[in-house]
């Protein structure tokens, strides 16, 4: 019974367990048989919405200077996404997340954002960014556990820029100090900050 004696309609519960059967938290089963990305061939892209106003920072430590904040939301898509980002901050993304490790290459971009909403740290990087300053990078994502760390081989508008859910910085070099103050600002500070990476 709803207020003043009224009965809710049964859509009103339907599409609440509808929703709630939706998010990724409880779709654990779902995400290991889900494909892990639909060829960009046979699906067409989907566009991300742009993220809108700002979101509130919450975390215990200070934010470095320079990071720009986005408002964005999470949900599931099997096609390729096409972000206003670069690189993406977070939104629609696929199925399968990206192992926060180091890598030499370009990532799926949908795979990196589901990191993002696991509350990974994304660090891009220039194909021309010196082997020491790699070298940086590469100790950084083996410090620690939350770091995803990739290659963006055209358009990155830095020579690095730093990543997370809603969050991102651009850096001219792996030495800035405020690349770690990222890291230990926003880790974890996503939908999902409990959830693997």
């Amino acid at each position: 019974m709803g207020p003043v004696g009224h009965t809710w309609p049964v859509s009103i519960g339907l599409s609440a367990v509808l929703l709630l059967a939706s998010s990724c938290a409880s779709d654990g089963e779902s995400v290991a048989t889900a494909p892990t990305q639909a060829p960009v061939t046979s699906a067409p892209a989907t566009t991300a919405p742009a993220p809108t106003t700002p979101a509130p920072t919450t975390t215990t430590r200070p934010p470095p200077e320079g990071v720009e904040t986005f408002s964005v939301s999470p949900s599931h898509s099997s096609e390729r996404i096409v972000y206003p980002n670069v690189p993406p901050v977070g939104g629609v993304h696929g199925f399968s997340w990206e192992t926060c490790v180091f890598r030499d290459r370009p990532v799926p971009n949908e795979s990196a954002v589901h990191s993002l909403e696991h509350g990974a740290i994304w660090i891009t990087y220039r194909p021309d960014v010196p082997a020491d300053q790699l070298d940086v990078l590469a100790r950084l994502a083996s410090s620690r556990r939350d770091v995803l760390v990739s290659r963006w081989d055209d358009g990155l508008p830095a020579p690095i820029v730093v990543t997370s859910w809603g969050r991102q910085m651009k850096l001219d070099s792996a030495t800035d100090p405020r690349l770690l103050q990222f890291a230990q600002a926003f880790s974890g500070q996503s939908p999902e900050p409990s959830a693997p990476c």
